[in-house]
Formats: C-alpha cells, sequence, structure tokens
C-alpha cells in the first residue's frame, strides 16, 4: 500500500513566523510591565502603553498561538486523516496572509486605530482580512477531514473542528459594525446588548482558541511523547461535547454587579461552576494516561511540558469558575488577580504544551536529535518559574489592592484612597517585570536550541505515514 507523502514544508514555515511573533510579544509585554512602573518608558504617541498592550495580547494570541496552532493543525489532520493536505496551495496562501494579516494588526494598533473590545481591537478591514484567513484554513481543514482514508475520528480532530467552527461563529458576530470611514466603524449593537455579545465573543474566544486547540495538542503529542496511548478515548469524547456545551453559556459572568438582566448572570455563573466536570475530565484522563509512566517526568524532558501544562489547565479551571461566583467576583473584579488567572492560562497551559508540541517536531522535521536536551529541561524551570512568579505576585496584588479598595471607616468613607492602594503594589508590579525577563530568557534559549537543531540536521519536506491512530 502506498504511504502518503505529507507536507512538512509548510508546518515549518508556521512555527518560525509563529516563533517570531511570540517573542515579539513577550518583549511588549515586558515593556509595557516597566511603563506601568517607570512611566517615562511610555514615548508618545505611539509607543504608550493604551497602544502596545493591545499589540501585546494581539501578537501573543494571534501571532504565537493561533500560529503555532495553524502549523500543528496542518501536522495532525494529515497524520490522523492518513492523507495529505487538501490543498497545498491552499495552505501556502494562509501563510502569506496570516503574516500580512498580522503586520497590518500592529501597525494600526500603534496608529491607534481600534474598536476598544478586548481581544477584537482590530477595525474592519483588518477584520475582512481575519475572515478570508479563517475561511480559507477552515476549508483546508474540513476538506482533508471529509477526505480522510482513517475512519476513526481521534479526540484531536473534534477539538480542531470545534476550533474550526466555533472562532467563525465567534469573530462574525461579534465584528458586525457599521464602518464610516477607512480605519473607524461603531458595533451594530449598543450599550448593554454590545458589552454582552463582546463578552460572548471573549470568553468563548478563550474556548475555542486557548482551550479546545492545545487540548487538541495535547491528546495528540501525549501519546506520541510518551509511547503509550491515552486513557480512555471514550472520556475523552464525553469531556469533548460536555465542554462544547457548557461553555458557550459563561461569556456574561465577565458581566456581574452590571445592567445586563440578573438570569443572564445567574445562568454564567451556573454553567461556569459546571464547566469544571468536563475541563477535569481532560485533566485527569492525562494524569492516568501517566500510569506506570511518571518516571517519565525526570527522563523526558517532553513530558514535564505537557503535564505541567495539563496541571495548569486545571488550576485555571478552577480559579476560572470561582471567579464567577457574585461574591467573588465583587471582591478581585478590576484587580491585578485577573492578569494572573489570565497569565497562568497563556505563560503556564498553553505555552508549556505549544513548547512541548514544537520539540517533538524539530528533530523530525529535519532528519536529526534535538541539539540539546538540558537546554530544553533549563527552558523549562526558567518559564515555569518565570510564569509562577509574575501569576503569584500579580494575585497578593489583586487581593490587598482588593481589600484597601473595600476598606470602610467608621463613618462610612474609603479608608484608603486610590493612590494609596497603587503605591502599595509597587513591589509586585517590580515583580512582574522581572518575571518577564525570567521567561523570555527560557523562550530565547527555546529558540536557540531550535536553530542549533536546524543546523546539525537537514531539511526533509515529506514524511513516511505514521503508526496506528490511537498511537498518534
Amino acid at each position: 500500500m502506498e504511504k502518503p507523502q505529507y507536507n512538512i514544508a509548510i508546518v515549518r514555515s508556521f512555527i518560525h513566523w509563529s516563533l517570531l511573533w511570540g517573542v515579539v510579544s513577550i518583549v511588549v509585554g515586558i515593556l509595557i510591565s516597566f511603563q506601568l512602573i517607570i512611566p517615562e518608558l511610555n514615548l508618545s504617541p505611539y509607543f504608550t502603553y493604551g497602544r502596545l498592550r493591545p499589540l501585546h495580547t494581539n501578537a501573543g494570541i494571534f501571532g504565537w498561538a493561533i500560529g503555532t496552532f495553524f502549523a500543528l493543525f496542518l501536522y495532525m489532520v494529515q497524520r490522523l486523516c492518513r492523507r495529505p493536505l487538501w490543498s497545498d496551495k491552499l495552505a501556502r496562501f494562509q501563510l502569506w496572509l496570516f503574516n500580512l494579516t498580522i503586520v497590518a494588526a500592529a501597525v494600526t494598533l500603534l496608529l491607534g486605530f481600534t474598536q476598544s473590545k478586548e481581544y477584537h481591537e482590530l477595525e474592519w478591514p483588518i477584520d475582512l482580512m481575519v475572515v478570508v484567513l479563517w475561511v480559507v484554513f477552515s476549508i483546508n481543514i474540513v476538506m482533508t477531514i471529509v477526505k480522510r482514508n482513517e475512519e476513526q475520528m481521534y479526540v484531536s480532530l473534534w477539538f480542531m473542528l470545534a476550533s474550526v467552527v466555533g472562532v467563525a461563529i465567534l469573530y462574525l458576530v461579534n465584528s458586525a459594525a457599521v464602518p464610516v470611514s477607512l480605519f473607524k466603524s461603531y458595533s451594530a449593537y449598543a450599550g448593554a446588548n454590545d458589552a454582552n455579545v463582546q463578552w460572548w465573543y471573549g470568553h468563548n474566544a478563550v474556548a475555542m482558541v486557548l482551550t479546545a486547540p492545545p487540548l487538541a495538542v495535547f491528546y495528540y503529542f501525549l501519546p506520541k511523547s510518551t509511547g503509550v496511548p491515552i486513557f480512555s478515548h471514550r472520556l475523552s469524547i464525553v469531556a469533548f461535547w460536555s465542554l462544547i456545551f457548557m461553555y458557550l453559556w459563561t461569556g456574561a459572568h465577565h458581566l456581574l454587579w452590571t445592567p445586563i438582566p440578573d438570569w443572564i448572570q445567574t445562568m454564567a455563573m451556573a454553567f461556569s461552576i459546571m464547566l469544571i466536570a468536563p475541563s477535569w475530565g481532560s485533566v485527569v484522563n492525562g494524569y492516568l494516561s501517566m500510569n506506570g509512566q511518571w518516571r517519565q517526568m525526570r527522563e523526558n524532558y517532553l513530558v514535564k511540558f505537557l503535564i505541567l501544562g495539563i496541571t495548569f489547565y486545571g488550576l485555571q479551571t478552577l480559579q476560572g469558575p470561582l471567579q464567577a461566583v457574585r461574591t467573588f467576583s465583587a471582591f478581585i473584579h478590576y484587580t491585578d488577580w485577573v492578569p494572573g488567572h489570565v497569565h497562568m492560562g497563556t505563560l503556564g497551559w498553553v505555552s508549556l504544551v505549544l513548547f512541548a508540541a514544537i520539540y517533538y517536531l524539530a528533530p523530525r522535521m529535519y532528519g536529526t536529535e534535538l541539539y540539546s536536551i538540558p537546554m530544553a529541561n533549563m527552558h523549562f524551570w526558567l518559564v515555569l518559574v518565570g510564569q509562577l512568579l509574575y501569576s503569584v505576585s500579580m494575585w497578593i496584588a489583586g487581593v490587598q489592592q482588593a481589600g484597601m479598595w473595600h476598606a470602610i471607616g467608621p463613618d462610612g468613607s474609603l479608608t484608603y484612597t486610590f493612590m494609596e492602594s497603587l503605591v502599595s503594589v509597587y513591589p509586585y508590579y517590580w515583580a512582574r517585570a522581572f518575571s518577564g525577563i525570567i521567561y523570555i530568557a527560557g523562550v530565547l534559549l527555546f529558540v536557540a536550541n531550535l536553530v542549533l537543531t536546524v543546523r546539525k540536521g537537514k531539511t526533509r519536506d515529506t514524511t513516511a505515514a505514521p503508526g496506528a491512530v490511537g498511537a498518534a
């Protein structure tokens, strides 16, 4: 039986570009963290915190995360379907449009063109580029699955399809706007409706970009890295459908104590609590897959990234639902607790899993061994320490802020001014800034290791078909 020839060149290209945008995102993140404690670093008008902060989030989410997911989806779908990509030309067009969109997004954000919507700041011309990009990507993934030569659909394919469909719906609904000039538009919704649609999009963008895709990657690369199958494919499918159903109702927990109707807030709060179960279904599945294999945490550098990644996912999906409870939200909302929570997910869960996947692929794409496993281990410890220092310092700062903001004197007046609360968290802001330096040191070590691996090996454009899907 003739073995299919898979397109590895496009996977390599997406990884190269996503690494570049990832480093840019971290550098900008470090800069804005220092801007909060050294105001002189705000260089008006283009390099102020207000313009760099959305650049940081967009480069991180869309450049690093989605760029790497593009690479990994194109890699996994070929192997799980046992056939080449439906269209190599479409994948190449997607690569160029992806980079053009990232550059256009960066330039317009620095120039101050924004819709002022969290995770959806890009103005309508860039929105159109994103839509075309996603349609091209979706067609290639869906058609490859439709034309597959493997009857069984492994759980990673389900998460991939959920992401493809979910992002399309979310982005199109939230981007509905009325253009009034080349780079200015107004939302098609108004007031509380606009807020409700925005956070239906905002939180489910986390679901369909920062949850479903990394779970697809985790379910594929954990068995590939350990050499043992996932503990329960049935549990993974049950967790998938439960997660997809429950996540879509949780967005309004960002709007507790606002003019949004109470029943919407209560429903979002209830589904957020229920979301713990399907989330931990995947966490438990990952842990049980390691039965008899825990020694690999010491022996296999890939496993450390994957297991710590799924652990942070578990912690994230405990902390998030707790924040969705009205009383807890009333205490910590708008404090620095929130960026601590977010970055445990992005720096801990998502990035650790992506690091592992790229480490796994690099030697196979270039026909060699990884240049240095000790460098990979050092990378792991640096990013782990950097992430923990970031999150823990922000959690402490958030609790301290909340306590000072809510402190009331005997006469009913506020005990502390806002300025006093700000001064009190400066030590934690310094800790956050230096945590970024530690984290990027690990990332630069990662990039150096990959570059040295490439120089050591030789480029391969195709590879033979893998073993059984269950082992994939």
